[in-house]
């Protein structure tokens, strides 16, 4: 028998998002509304409490409440896709890095092509932050939920690190890129 997942749907100011849990994991926090995740039926559950948990704490990030979060987590992937997601884990908040500094981070300098596509592959946006890898040059670069969401998402954590850097990154001048940091 095919294993069920839950499912609960949130909206945000950015869009829906779709969190996905086992019986005590979150799976997945993916933008858009889903039927399937990773091959799995998902099924919607208002009352599951590591959704519930998960739901609470990316309302409170993205309120600007909170900075990292507690619920959790199950990561389903490669060796290296988790390599790359558990790396993704250590870039503090309000700080980005390029795809370059990441694949050189988890070892492999080389790889910056295949850290592109297991940053792309991440189940859990927001959660692990995906959103703060950004292009060599300081450009925002591919993102699931956009680049309006991947903008506005570093806006939200520069303005709680630096107010006139949120201020900046909130009305689109993107290109001088102060909190990037490289390793």
């Amino acid at each position: 028998m095919n294993e069920i997942w839950a499912c609960l749907y949130i909206e945000t100011q950015w869009g829906v998002l779709s969190l996905i849990a086992d019986q005590n994991y979150l799976l997945g926090v993916v933008w858009g509304r889903l039927s399937h995740f990773k091959k799995t039926v998902v099924i919607e559950n208002q009352h599951h409490p590591v959704l519930m948990l998960a739901r609470t704490q990316i309302l409170n990030y993205l309120q600007g409440e909170i900075q990292s979060f507690t619920v959790p987590i199950r990561l389903i992937g490669t060796d290296f896709q988790k390599s790359v997601w558990l790396e993704l884990g250590r870039i503090p908040f309000g700080q980005t890095i390029s795809y370059k500094d990441l694949a050189a981070r988890i070892g492999n300098p080389k790889a910056v092509r295949a850290v592109g596509g297991a940053n792309n592959k991440n189940p859990l946006c927001l959660i692990v932050p995906c959103h703060r890898v950004i292009g060599s040059n300081g450009e925002l670069v591919g993102y699931a939920g956009g680049l309006e969401a991947k903008e506005k998402l570093l806006g939200l954590e520069a303005a709680a690190v630096s107010p006139e850097l949120g201020k900046n990154l909130n009305t689109g001048q993107t290109a001088n890129r102060a909190n990037h940091s490289a390793p």
